[in-house]
């Protein structure tokens, strides 16, 4: 139980965090990217990591209760950025530069990251029930196969498309992918942090964890 309140806890931050930073184009190895891809790609295996403890419910339901979260966070940041600023102090400028949110990107950013997860957890429900429970690797590979370009196509056509030229757009959606098949490489020995709940999975009459 603790382990899946800190997993759940981390993929809350990480969608938060990614969502602030992705409203900062950063170029790396002279490729163009949103910022919010050096920690959003960890959220994929985070996902994965809930639905194996508690199941595709859970991780659906913690999905919605991020995407939430997010827009909370972009009205405050919205309202904090309109109430007028304490003369004394000063005009604190820079908070409203930095963090009020560009509506688009945030619009973008919250439908792809829905999307996006939402596939995940299916892709991997049916791996594990259609396929086999063995084999964890494999199961996260796969549903990040999908999910993971389908999220950087939707995130970079909703919030660059029309306002920047489109090599410059794909140049953001191939960089995206790069990165967070790279990212998922790293994050995938998490899934074997984590037991798995017999509860969780339909077994098949072969299969053994690996």
């Amino acid at each position: 139980m603790i382990r899946l309140l800190i997993v759940c806890s981390a993929y809350i931050a990480a969608q938060m965090m990614a969502d602030i930073t992705s409203l900062r184009i950063v170029t790396i190895a002279g490729l163009s990217m949103d910022a919010g891809t050096l920690v959003y790609p960890f959220t994929f295996t985070l996902r994965d990591m809930v639905h194996k403890v508690a199941g595709a419910a859970a991780a659906r339901a913690l999905i919605i209760t991020a995407a939430a979260i997010n827009v909370f966070m972009a009205l405050l940041f919205w309202v904090v950025s309109q109430l007028p600023p304490d003369p004394s102090v000063g005009p604190q400028a820079e908070f409203g530069i930095v963090l009020a949110p560009v509506w688009r990107i945030v619009f973008a950013s919250i439908v792809a990251e829905v999307a996006a997860e939402l596939t995940d957890t299916e892709i991997y429900r049916l791996w594990v029930e259609r396929v086999t429970t063995r084999y964890q690797w494999a199961r996260v590979l796969t549903s990040n196969a999908i999910s993971v370009p389908l999220d950087s196509l939707l995130f970079a056509w909703l919030a660059f498309g029309g306002e920047l030229p489109a090599e410059v757009v794909w140049a953001i959606v191939l960089s995206n992918i790069l990165l967070k098949g790279a990212t998922t490489l790293i994050s995938l020995p998490g899934i074997y942090l984590v037991k798995e709940s017999a509860s969780v999975t339909t077994e098949l009459p072969t299969s053994t964890n690996k």
